[in-house]
């Protein structure tokens, strides 16, 4: 006597194989935050000395020694010179030597840097019994006494962004790509407005420029559900992942937000230079604190990462159009299980949705 399949069995494989991606997820996630932010270790850290006597230089090189790498130790002639340094974000310290001495940081760059560089020369002062003086020349606004909070910031952009992706992606699937690209444009258009309030009005994480930090965080998103949408045609369910691999796994990690390159990994300050969440980060610091000094180049990340979006949107309306054209008439036999399919694929997107918003 012959049985049906087992409806254990058959709810069993469905749920193993649903699994797969939580646990890709965990992987991901575990390798990437662990591996950039569990033991933050400055390698060439640039500092300076300010002076240009034979101790000044004997300080400097003595510090640069024992630092073993950690440090990258230079000397500058003058306070004003240094100050510059700073505010151009080429060092993140300079220590002011004598029987006062002064440090001088800008915490805006990185309040992680500026109080490892503290440390450090907080034990230089001590070994000549002398208080140390901390100034800091680009403090951050009121409402971010941190510095982090536009790495939060980033976040919400992000997730705001990258779990639109599977509405617009699997939702959406239906609709011409041109109107799924309209789609992540309008909804890049709202969630950098309400990360923009989030920045200025409600939690003043800036005190000013809302202007610039709305476009900057424009740019951003659009990015992200441009290349998601993309995405979508090729990685169909998988999708969701593909989104958290790019744009938080590596994103987040990279951007720069918790601790700079120079206290992270080798790969992540690699990525530091060309991924998206630093483009976000850095060039609202640059905007909001820096007067604009590098912003040209933080834009130019941002748009490129645009530019791949609309690109990938483009080629993956001419892929769906070459499929459409090819796919045969429906014969008799393949309109009763095309029912079937639909429903297949309806629940498909669900669950798709579903991940999006759990993540």
């Amino acid at each position: 006597m012959s049985t049906g399949p087992n409806p254990t069995h058959a709810a069993l494989r469905h749920v193993l194989g649903h699994l797969l991606t939580p646990l890709l997820m965990c992987l991901g996630m575990g390798l990437a935050y662990l591996g950039a932010f569990h033991a933050p270790q400055p390698h060439d850290l640039r500092v300076d000395v300010v002076g240009s006597g034979p101790a000044t230089q004997v300080l400097a090189q003595t510090l640069h020694d024992k630092a073993d790498g950690a440090l990258d130790v230079r000397t500058v002639p003058d306070r004003a010179t240094a100050a510059t340094a700073l505010l151009h974000q080429d060092s993140y310290g300079a220590y002011i030597p004598g029987d006062h001495p002064e440090l001088l940081v800008a915490s805006a760059s990185s309040d992680t840097s500026a109080m490892a560089v503290e440390k450090v020369f907080t034990k230089v002062a001590a070994g000549q019994d002398a208080p140390l003086e901390v100034t800091d020349l680009a403090p951050t606004a009121s409402g971010d006494p941190t510095g982090q909070g536009v790495f939060f910031l980033l976040v919400a952009v992000s997730i705001g962004a990258y779990a639109s992706v599977a509405v617009i992606g699997a939702a959406g699937a239906a609709l011409p790509m041109r109107i799924r690209a309209l789609l992540a444009a309008g909804t890049a258009l709202v969630v950098s407005l309400i990360g923009t309030l989030f920045a200025g009005p409600v939690f003043h994480l800036v005190d000013h420029g809302l202007a610039g930090v709305w476009a900057l965080s424009w740019l951003y998103a659009a990015g992200i559900l441009l290349i998601g949408v993309g995405l979508h045609t090729y990685l169909r369910r998988w999708t969701t992942l593909g989104v958290m691999v790019l744009f938080v796994m590596l994103n987040f990690t990279s951007s720069g937000g918790i601790y700079r390159p120079e206290l992270q990994p080798g790969l992540f300050g690699s990525l530091h230079a060309f991924w998206n969440g630093a483009g976000l980060v850095e060039g609202i610091r640059s905007h909001v604190y820096f007067d604009g000094h590098a912003l040209g180049g933080h834009l130019l990340v941002l748009t490129l990462w645009l530019l791949a979006g609309i690109a990938l949107v483009t080629l993956a309306g001419r892929t769906e159009a070459a499929r459409n054209a090819q796919a045969p008439a429906a014969a008799p036999e393949a309109e009763a299980k095309k029912e079937e399919r639909s429903e297949g694929a309806e629940e498909e997107m669900e669950e798709e949705m579903e991940e999006a918003v759990a993540v």
